[in-house]
């Protein structure tokens, strides 16, 4: 198929990433892989929370993978259809808690650029979040942050097939 072709059928069919699974060229991605899943899961942090951050960085990026892959994550944990769905617009959402609101706000201003001149976490944004979060709670949340952020840049470029467990077939 040349870069000018739109996919076939037949393309959209059997292939099920843009490249193959990273962890076959560099094996040391399952160790990092599984150093921040560890990081994170040190109970500072609501792993729900975690989730609800990691599901709006997904948004952000706009990226089908990511959101499907923590929608389901928060799924299998019991959340609501009603707080899942509000992710999306969590600012005027009456089902979130403040510390959850100041998560979703810390990834927000993380992620998403911030107008010239401008820093994009804020002395209000991250007092804020350190009103809610201790020291390891709020370290622990910078990393989830960096940890999204670490597989936004393998889902946008890879484009790995959406998956609702991380035991599904992803790559090619």
């Amino acid at each position: 198929m040349s870069a000018n072709t739109a996919p076939t059928a037949e393309d959209t069919t059997t292939k099920i990433s843009r490249m193959q699974d990273p962890a076959r060229f560099i094996p040391e991605l399952s160790d990092v892989s599984a150093a921040l899943f560890r990081a994170t899961g040190n109970q500072s942090v609501p792993r729900t929370t975690i989730n609800l951050v990691h599901l709006r960085a997904g948004q952000i990026a706009r990226n089908t993978y990511l959101t499907v892959l923590n929608t389901s994550f928060l799924r299998k944990a019991g959340e609501s259809e009603e707080r899942i769905t509000a992710v999306s617009s969590w600012q005027d959402a009456l089902c979130f808690t403040a510390a959850e609101r100041a998560a979703l706000a810390l990834v927000e201003a993380t992620v998403q650029p911030a107008p010239h001149g401008q820093e994009r976490v804020t002395d209000e944004v991250y007092a804020e979040a350190a009103r809610h979060y201790d020291d390891k709670a709020l370290a622990t949340l910078t990393v989830a942050i960096g940890q999204i952020n670490f597989f936004t840049a393998l889902a946008v470029i890879g484009k790995p097939k959406p998956v609702t467990s991380l035991g599904d077939n992803q790559w090619d």
